[in-house]
């Protein structure tokens, strides 16, 4: 895993150091809001501090960043955007982190719908097939490539369907407007167990790893509790959350 914020002795300072509740302002990709929903909530039973989350797609959300949007800290669903917004003097470089890695499934509402995944796609015998948006979501990306690695990108591309993000492509898939659709594994497993409809998680070789970064904005960079929830996010309780979800988690230095 790469060095954890600035280090852990200004970070172990600081986070025991905190007296006093307070906010932190949280962009985070849209496939990790669920599982930030339940960090938030161990991480203020433990600190105090308070999450003020904002999702979207990591490309709309590092546009914001850009315009000036209050956020302290964001939650990446790639390890290129927080670079950027490190050379962009908007992140702290020495911050910088891998949180999780992301795990790309073809998924559907209906139950044994994906038996035979593969040979599902090939047939296409269905309407519509929902991926995020490839420009601004990684999850998009990688469903692009899995397409590719399985030569199916030209035959099925008038059956796509493009989410702004990974929720709103959930959200097709859901409401039947989608017959299938690439989302993210943490949308439809909790715990091991996939929560409804079928599933087929992707082989990892068929797609470039999606590994998720976090990183400090310059905005909280002196702000402890921002500091406070990063360490916390890179913590062996909060790593077997994340787990729970479906997340792979980074090796440890």
């Amino acid at each position: 895993m790469k060095k954890r914020l600035l280090s852990l002795v200004l970070l172990n300072s600081v986070y025991s150091s905190v007296l006093s509740a307070d906010e932190v302002y949280v962009a985070v990709a849209s496939n990790f809001f669920a599982p930030l929903v339940v960090l938030a909530q161990a991480f203020k039973a433990e600190t105090g501090h308070e999450l003020k989350v904002s999702t979207g797609s990591t490309g709309k959300l590092y546009t914001q960043i850009e315009h000036g949007a209050p956020f302290q800290v964001f939650l990446s669903a790639d390890s290129k955007t927080p670079q950027q917004l490190v050379a962009a003097k908007l992140a702290v470089a020495e911050s910088q982190f891998t949180y999780a890695l992301g795990k790309l499934v073809l998924w559907s509402s209906e139950p044994n719908k994906l038996a035979e995944p593969v040979e599902v796609l090939k047939k296409n015998e269905f309407q519509h097939l929902a991926l995020a948006n490839p420009t601004t979501a990684p999850y998009g990306k990688a469903a692009l490539e899995v397409l590719d690695s399985l030569g199916l990108s030209q035959s099925l591309a008038s059956k796509q369907v493009q989410g702004e993000n990974i929720s709103q492509t959930y959200d097709f898939v859901a409401t039947g407007n989608a017959e299938l659709g690439f989302v993210a594994l943490s949308q439809v497993q909790k715990e091991g167990e996939s929560t409804q409809g079928s599933v087929w998680l992707i082989p990892e070789d068929l797609y470039t790893p999606i590994q998720q970064d976090a990183v400090l904005l310059v905005r909280g960079q002196a702000q402890p509790a921002a500091l406070s929830f990063l360490k916390f996010l890179a913590s062996k309780p909060a790593q077997t959350m994340i787990s729970a979800y479906g997340y792979g988690l980074p090796k440890a230095d």
